[in-house]
C-alpha cells in the first residue's frame, strides 16, 4: 500500500457580505489558479425551468457595461491566462489559470464585475438560447449513448432533482424567458452564495485584501432556503428499452443508487468500482473483454462528492458484435454475486487501493485539481478533513467491507438499467 502523509492547510476568510475565501499557498512555481464557485446547479431548478443554470453560465460571458461581449475571454487571453466555466448538478464554476501569479488582480476585477453587473439583453439572450438548444441536439439528442444515460438517470431518480439533465429538457430551455434568467442571476449570483478558491504562488493575507477591495462592496442577497430533497428507497428493478436511429452496436447502462462520500461505505464503494470495472485488470474487463470476448467496452464509475445524499454507481458495457446484451448482463451479475460471496483476493484489493491512492495523490500535484477538490468539498458541505484523511480511509478498506457494500447496494431491487437498441428504419 502506498504510504503518504497528506495535508492541505488552507487559509480561510469570510468577508462581511458572506463571500468565503479559501487560499492554499504553494510557492514551488510562479503559477496560480483562481476559481469562483456558486452554490447553484441543476438541482436548484424546478420542473419547467430545467437548464437555466447552464444557460446562465453561457450568458456570463456576454459582458457588462464595463466589459462588453467577449471582452472577458479576450482580456484573459491577452494576459496569458486560460479561462473557462462549467455547470454541474450541484454547482457552477468559473476559473482562470495564470502562469504569472501577479495576474490575479485581473481575475478579481473581471469576476467581481460580472458577479453583480451582468448585462442581460434580449438579443444576446435569444442568440445564446439557440446555441444551447443546438448544443443539446448535437451532444445529447443526436448522440445515442447520451440519450441512454439521460433516460436511465431520469428513471433512477423519481423524487430528487438529479432526475433531469444539467442542460435541461429541450422544451424547458426553449420556454425560459429573460425575466426567468435575470431572477435566477439575482437569486444565486451573490457573495453569500459563492466561494473563492485560490491555489498557487500567493499570500493568503494579500488575497484576502484583494478580495475585500474588489468584492467587499457587493451586497449579499437574501439567504437561500433549499428544500431537503431525499430520494425514496427503490422497491424493485427498473428496466428500460431506449431506441435510436444512429445505433449500430447496442449497449447497456445501469446504475445503483448508493451513498455519497459523507458515509463510511463510500470508501469501500470507491475501491469496489475499481475492482469491478475500472481498467484492464478489473474483473469485468478481464472476464468480458479478454477471456470471453463478449464485450469491447466495460466501465464502472462512482463519484462520491455531491450535495445529494444518493449518487450513482454506474456500469456501461458495449458487447462484441453478435453478442446479446442479456449475455453480458448475465456475466455482470455472476461477478457481482462472486464478490458478495468470496470478496476480493488480497492481491486484488491491495492493487485496487494502490491505484485509488496513487490517482488521488498525483492529482494533488496540480494547483487546478487541488482548487477543484477544495471547491467541490466546500459547496457540497464536506469538511476538508475528507482530503486529509482520504488515504488512511482507503487503506483501511477490508475484503469484508467490499463484500458488505456489494451485498447492501448492488442488488436487483436497487438496479436501474437501460438497453440501447437500433431503431428500425421505415
Amino acid at each position: 500500500m502506498i504510504a503518504a502523509s497528506l495535508s492541505i492547510k488552507p487559509k480561510e476568510y469570510v468577508l462581511k457580505n458572506g463571500l468565503k475565501v479559501i487560499v492554499v499557498e504553494d510557492h514551488t512555481t510562479p503559477t496560480v489558479t483562481f476559481q469562483i464557485w456558486y452554490k447553484v446547479g441543476s438541482m436548484d431548478e424546478t420542473f419547467g425551468k430545467t437548464g437555466i443554470s447552464h444557460l446562465l453560465e453561457h450568458m456570463m460571458f456576454k459582458g457588462t457595461e464595463k466589459y462588453g461581449p467577449g471582452m472577458f475571454s479576450k482580456i484573459v487571453s491577452l494576459n496569458g491566462g486560460q479561462e473557462n466555466a462549467f455547470t454541474s448538478k450541484d454547482y457552477t464554476v468559473y476559473f482562470e489559470n495564470w502562469g504569472d501569479s501577479k495576474k490575479i488582480d485581473i481575475s478579481m476585477e473581471l469576476e467581481s464585475d460580472r458577479m453583480v453587473n451582468l448585462k442581460l439583453t434580449e438579443d444576446e439572450f435569444k442568440r445564446e438560447k439557440m446555441v444551447v438548444m443546438e448544443e443539446r441536439r448535437l451532444r445529447t439528442e443526436d448522440e445515442p449513448t447520451s440519450v441512454l444515460v439521460e433516460e436511465v438517470i431520469a428513471a433512477a431518480y423519481r423524487a430528487h432533482p438529479y432526475h433531469w439533465p444539467i442542460i435541461g429538457w429541450m422544451r424547458d430551455v426553449e420556454n425560459i424567458t429573460l425575466e426567468d434568467l435575470n431572477k435566477h442571476y439575482k437569486s444565486y449570483y451573490c457573495p453569500n452564495n459563492a466561494v473563492m478558491v485560490v491555489v498557487g504562488d500567493v499570500s493568503g493575507e494579500e488575497v484576502c485584501e484583494k478580495a475585500e477591495k474588489y468584492f467587499g462592496s457587493i451586497e449579499r442577497c437574501p439567504d437561500i432556503k433549499r428544500p431537503d430533497f431525499e430520494e425514496p428507497e427503490q422497491r424493485g428493478e427498473k428496466r428500460l428499452i431506449v431506441k435510436h436511429s444512429e445505433v449500430r452496436i447496442p449497449s447497456l447502462f445501469g446504475v445503483f443508487l448508493v451513498p455519497n462520500g459523507k458515509r463510511d461505505d463510500s470508501y469501500a464503494l470507491r475501491v469496489l468500482s475499481l475492482i469491478l470495472g475500472e481498467g484492464k485488470s478489473s474483473r469485468l474487463y478481464k472476464r468480458l473483454v479478454l477471456d470471453d470476448k463478449k464485450a469491447v467496452t466495460v466501465e464502472t464509475e462512482y463519484d462520491p462528492i455531491s450535495r445529494g445524499s444518493k449518487v450513482t454507481f454506474g456500469l456501461y458495457i458495449v458487447p462484441a458484435p453478435n453478442v446479446k446484451l442479456e449475455e453480458v448482463e448475465s456475466v455482470v451479475w455472476e461477478e457481482i454475486e462472486r464478490i458478495k460471496r468470496d470478496g476480493p483476493t488480497k492481491e486484488e484489493l491491495e492493487k485496487a487501493k494502490n491505484k485509488v491512492v496513487a490517482s488521488f495523490i498525483y492529482g494533488l500535484d496540480s494547483n487546478f485539481y487541488r482548487a477543484m477538490l477544495i471547491g467541490m468539498l466546500e459547496v457540497c458541505g464536506f469538511s476538508l478533513d475528507y482530503v486529509n484523511s482520504y488515504v488512511d480511509r482507503i487503506s483501511r478498506v477490508t475484503p469484508e467491507d467490499i463484500k458488505n457494500v456489494a451485498k447492501k447496494y448492488l442488488t436487483r431491487d436497487n438496479y436501474t438499467v437501460g438497453f440501447l437498441l437500433p431503431e428500425k428504419r421505415q
